[in-house]
């Protein structure tokens, strides 16, 4: 196995389930220490799957900053520095024409899919700047076009300005930012549902309506799996991508969002 991390820390959030599972595991197998973040309190379960001392769980909330401060002072306590962040936090809690949203569920969309994120890069960077420098890795989304998720895409394209703004504010301190852009992903049934309410009847035909144009959108006309979206991350978090920053890959079968 390439040892691309051997010596790194990493944090993954969003680690319990999912793309940031998949990529938590292989970083682990890949030599790194590895803290799993996520609110599920299962995630320690899910580090003890990478069968190393060095995959760590932590359970906090990144809707929160105190969540996002927390899991960061935990890795440095953990492991000594952070050299690595990976931003997996996010997915849209609803899928509804626009007029058909309430104030308080676009509110919890952005919640969900722009501040763990906004967060995390925050709390991060002092930890970054004294360690001369590191990594983060947002995961974004090519639905920034799309239907049937309008407030979810705001905050993608949220993440997408916050990936190029920060790397050009942080360049000369050798931190590089960057982001893949995940088009629609096959993955095993959800152990936390997107939507805790549940789909009604209308809501299912309106996924079932954004699914179709994700679908038809992709060159390939299918959906990527979960090996499609790991790689190309911790590609960007790795060295062989030092001289990259500021980009937002997409990685969506051709549909570039």
């Amino acid at each position: 196995m390439n040892q691309r991390f051997a010596g790194k820390v990493m944090v993954v959030t969003g680690a319990a389930q999912g793309i940031g599972r998949g990529v938590a595991l292989r970083a682990v197998a890949e030599g790194g220490k590895v803290l799993f973040v996520d609110r599920a309190d299962f995630i320690t379960d899910v580090a003890v799957e990478a069968g190393s001392p060095h995959a760590v769980g932590f359970v906090t909330d990144l809707e929160t900053y105190e969540g996002a401060d927390a899991a960061m002072a935990f890795a440095v306590k953990t492991f000594g520095g952070i050299d690595i962040l990976i931003n997996g936090v996010g997915g849209a809690i609803r899928m509804r024409p626009y007029a058909d949203f309430e104030p308080t569920q676009i509110d919890a969309e952005i919640r969900r899919s722009l501040m763990p994120t906004l967060y995390a890069c925050h709390a991060v960077l002092p930890h970054l700047l004294e360690r001369g420098g590191g990594t983060i890795v947002n995961v974004s989304s090519n639905a920034t076009r799309g239907i049937r998720r309008v407030p979810y895409s705001a905050a993608k394209g949220g993440v997408n300005a916050l990936t190029q703004a920060l790397a050009m504010e942080y360049a000369q301190q050798h931190i590089r930012v960057v982001a893949t852009a995940p088009g629609g992903t096959n993955a095993p049934p959800r152990r936390v549902p997107r939507n805790a309410e549940g789909d009604s009847a209308q809501e299912q035909v309106w996924m079932g309506e954004a699914v179709q144009q994700v679908t038809e959108s992709s060159f390939f006309k299918r959906y990527g799996s979960l090996d499609d979206q790991v790689g190309p991350i911790l590609f960007l978090a790795s060295d062989e991508a030092a001289y990259i920053t500021g980009a937002v890959l997409p990685v969506a079968g051709g549909d570039n969002g």
